[in-house]
């Protein structure tokens, strides 16, 4: 359930403003919180959300580090073995494959190797996904690596509110979190109060954005705006769409994403990460294991392509779309006999 600041104390914030006031907050509150990775210092973050952090806590506290990934995610599980709580940047999606032999060989191992006696509060920031016109190794949407490394979780906000609620609780968290921003939502826009942040459901909980009747989009991250656009355009086929964000990917919310299946009959998926071997794949035998007898029609997916991520200019065929969304919910079986009478 989420409450909100009064409407007096609340302004324009984007998604970058209020990544920073988490990290901010997170520091004033506990001297064990370091922010560490490329440009995090002087620059502030190639997206400068750790901007003004090294001048107001220190060098010391806000570091600038090698461009060294590997060595940088190794640095904070030390750090984090001896009793602080590392938040490491890395700057681009693709630039965190160096470190994976650090994050799956320790990070999502460690309290499980020590039988829970050394916890391991890590957060590690991963700008992702597409839609800035990026070129090779700075628009992939890796989530699909890190949801298959039992130990960690990984979480990925859609609005200003979850940005800045999700990160707390990530920093917050004694096992390490794999937090993933879409970089095409850091200059997205909401009224939010810094002063008074907006209270959001915890990690593990996902949340219905938009209710509906007919069938149910369940998305996440970059792809919520695009589903909350193809649900508004959905009604004049007839179709009453109910979007689900997910915003925890694991712990993944079964509860909340069943209960809407249940509901409405149809499930739709949509993410940018590929189709095979994505997240959407598990989702949809999970949904099919446990609401198989609600279905109205098989799950479908919406996703990206089963290539490397394309050149900048190719990028729009690429990305889930409204038109692909729509596309994939008329072949829900709406005309079908067991479901006659329904949709359009």
């Amino acid at each position: 359930m989420t409450t909100t600041a009064p409407e007096t104390a609340r302004k324009p914030a984007t998604m970058a403003q209020a990544l920073t006031r988490a990290l901010h907050d997170a520091m004033a509150a506990d001297p064990s919180v370091h922010v560490m990775g490329e440009d995090v210092g002087t620059l502030g973050g190639v997206f400068r959300v750790t901007d003004g952090l090294a001048r107001e806590f220190g060098e010391d506290r806000c570091s600038d580090t090698p461009l060294a990934e590997a060595g940088i995610l190794g640095t904070a599980v030390g750090m984090a073995m001896y009793g602080l709580r590392p938040v490491v940047e890395m700057q681009f999606d693709a630039f965190a494959y160096p470190a994976f032999e650090q994050l799956i060989s320790h990070v999502a191992r460690m309290r499980n190797r020590t039988r829970g006696a050394v916890p391991m509060p890590l957060t590690m920031r991963v700008p992702y996904g597409g839609g800035i016109g990026g070129v090779e190794h700075h628009s992939d949407s890796s989530e699909a690596y890190y949801l298959a490394t039992p130990g960690i979780q990984v979480v990925t906000p859609a609005t200003v509110a979850d940005a800045y609620g999700l990160l707390r609780a990530a920093i917050a968290s004694d096992d390490p979190v794999v937090f993933l921003e879409p970089k095409r939502l850091y200059w997205s826009k909401d009224d939010w109060s810094p002063d008074a942040p907006t209270q959001v459901a915890p990690i593990g909980r996902a949340e219905i954005r938009r209710p509906g009747a007919n069938a149910t989009l369940i998305t996440y991250g970059p792809s919520l705006p695009v589903c909350m656009e193809a649900a508004e355009a959905a009604r004049a086929e007839g179709w009453d769409l109910e979007v689900v964000d997910l915003r925890s990917l694991m712990p993944f919310d079964d509860d909340t994403v069943c209960a809407s299946v249940r509901r409405t009959g149809r499930a739709v998926i949509v993410h940018e990460s590929n189709g095979f071997g994505g997240p959407g794949g598990e989702i949809a035998a999970r949904i099919t294991e446990r609401c198989f007898h609600h279905l109205e029609a098989p799950v479908l997916r919406v996703a990206g392509f089963d290539i490397p991520y394309p050149p900048p200019m190719l990028e729009r065929h690429h990305l889930p779309g409204v038109d692909r969304i729509l596309d994939t919910v008329a072949r829900l079986q709406w005309e079908s006999d067991w479901t006659e009478g329904c949709g359009a």
